[in-house]
């Protein structure tokens, strides 16, 4: 047993990737934050390790804690010259238990209890934080606890109290979740808690914010609007976790920057046995809007405690990145876990290992329905790039990007020709830390097209990624051809340079 865990241990260590970008797989990690990892140095590891943006669960600390952490991301990212980006995850309308007798109560299977307003007097009166919920049940409606693992239906409903039966026995614990699938609540999806939580996540400039529970598109303009009078650009991502989501799911996907599918509390919403489906239809969706999708919840769930993640959890990753999943997120594995480097270091492992085994795949076709304001010409151009890099065999492909659009084209394409997006905005930077396949590159020269093709050439000779006489496809806009110089920007990618390598220094 020993030699297996010192066995383990050493693969461990040599899992430990240095900051070297041929190292990195395509598709980015999301690593969240947590007692485990929130050290300078902790974070500094698990970006040697593959991470690219860091989720900060808004449900597990205030904001004033939560900026300790944002400094020190901001600060590691400077130290190592590298964009680092940050997701804040708002809580949303999460519903949760009051607390029981004991702590922990057995529910055994037609055993009936009693949700309650007020406060509890005994074993089987139930309280929750919802504070309406006993109005808005009705007979028949199910109620979730522990994640799913105990049910109970609603049977008669008494002045201030609901009665219920258990219909799948276990044990529920104070402030556990309660999911309710298929009940209409009148709870807003952004609180007053989330209201405020969304105001800090603008002044502290995150990257973007996730928006839990969504069930349809004006909530996201909601966050939208408060992000904006706040005055941040940050992204707003949208978790699919209710079934209200998947029933409005172009209408979501279309008005959101990015989905995140939220497995946990969607697998209780929703049929478990549909969750697969469910996850690769919405993929194919953002597929077809051309908007980044996350992955989360549970993919090396065992690496809580393991060194090893389980083989099942392995093809869970691997089907993902299969399936066009633009990011995986690790929640508990790297915010509480034992090995939270082990775990972005194998998440890292596994997708690469994955990438390699569709090189060579045609170019993904843009979506019918894209919806990511990019303009037709671009459109075109970021098209015509692609293919002209895979028929030059080129190493490299650099867009020059203001708002990070051309760059997500790019990204939606699923070419791989290494894409490293270069721009003046760092706000653009590290947005670009959640596009599949591309490398946002920090101080390279964005608004001048000999100065780009000088810094490329060094830079792609310097880590290994071309020689003399390779090929590199830049995609910028007119003016990084213009005499002025001028810090412009159209809108518009209508240029395209094919430049051979030089090796200056080599």
């Amino acid at each position: 047993m020993e030699a297996t865990i010192a066995q383990v241990a050493s693969e461990f260590e040599s899992l430990q990737m240095p900051q070297d970008p041929a190292q990195k797989a395509r598709t980015k990690i999301v690593a969240t934050v947590g007692p485990a990892c929130d050290e300078p140095e902790q974070l500094a590891h698990l970006v040697r390790c593959g991470a690219n943006v860091f989720r900060l669960n808004m449900a597990h600390g205030e904001p004033e804690q939560l900026q300790l952490i944002v400094d020190r991301i901001r600060k590691l990212s400077e130290e190592v010259n590298e964009p680092i980006a940050i997701l804040a995850d708002l809580a949303g309308p999460k519903f949760r238990l009051g607390d029981l007798e004991g702590g922990e109560v057995f529910c055994a299977r037609d055993a009936e209890f009693h949700f309650i307003q007020g406060e509890s007097t005994s074993q089987n009166e139930l309280t929750c934080s919802y504070e309406p919920l006993v109005d808005e049940l009705t007979v028949g409606d199910h109620v979730m606890l522990a994640d799913g693992t105990v049910s109970m239906v609603v049977e008669d409903l008494l002045p201030g109290r609901a009665r219920v039966r258990v219909v799948q026995e276990g044990v529920i614990r104070n402030r556990q979740g309660i999911n309710l699938p298929g009940v209409q609540l009148s709870a807003p999806a952004i609180s007053v808690k989330d209201h405020q939580h969304a105001i800090w996540a603008a002044k502290a400039g995150v990257d973007f914010v996730s928006l839990s529970f969504v069930r349809s598109a004006d909530e996201v303009r909601t966050l939208k609007d408060i992000l904006r009078s706040s005055g941040s650009k940050a992204s707003v991502i949208a978790k699919i976790e209710k079934r209200e989501a998947l029933h409005r799911l172009d209408e979501i996907v279309a008005e959101a920057d990015g989905i995140m599918v939220a497995r946990g509390d969607l697998g209780v919403e929703i049929d478990v046995a549909e969750m697969p489906l469910e996850q690769k239809r919405v993929i194919k969706k953002c597929q077809d809007f051309h908007k980044p999708v996350i992955i989360a919840t549970q993919m090396l769930d065992s690496m809580h405690e393991s060194l090893r993640p389980t083989r099942a959890e392995v093809t869970d990753v691997a089907n993902a990145i299969l399936d066009g999943a633009d990011a995986c997120m690790l929640s508990g594995e790297t915010a509480i876990g034992k090995h939270p480097a082990a775990a972005v270091s194998m998440m890292n492992r596994i997708a690469r290992a994955t990438e390699a085994s569709i090189l060579g795949r045609p170019l993904r076709a843009a979506g019918a329905q894209r919806a990511d304001g990019l303009h037709e010409i671009t459109s075109a151009v970021v098209h015509g790039a692609g293919e002209m890099a895979h028929a030059l065999s080129a190493k490299l492909v650099v867009v020059s990007s203001h708002s990070g659009r051309t760059a997500l084209a790019l990204s939606q394409q699923r070419s791989f020709v290494p894409t490293i997006g270069v721009s003046a905005e760092e706000k653009t930077l590290r947005k670009m830390c959640l596009y599949w396949g591309v490398m946002p590159l920090r101080n390279a020269p964005a608004y001048n097209a000999e100065e780009l093709i000088e810094h490329t050439d060094a830079w792609s000779c310097q880590h290994g990624l071309a020689t003399r006489g390779d090929r590199i496809v830049i995609v910028g806009g007119s003016h990084l051809t213009e005499a002025t110089q001028q810090k412009r920007t159209s809108g518009v990618h209508d240029i395209v340079i094919v430049h051979e390598v030089q090796g200056v220094g080599q």
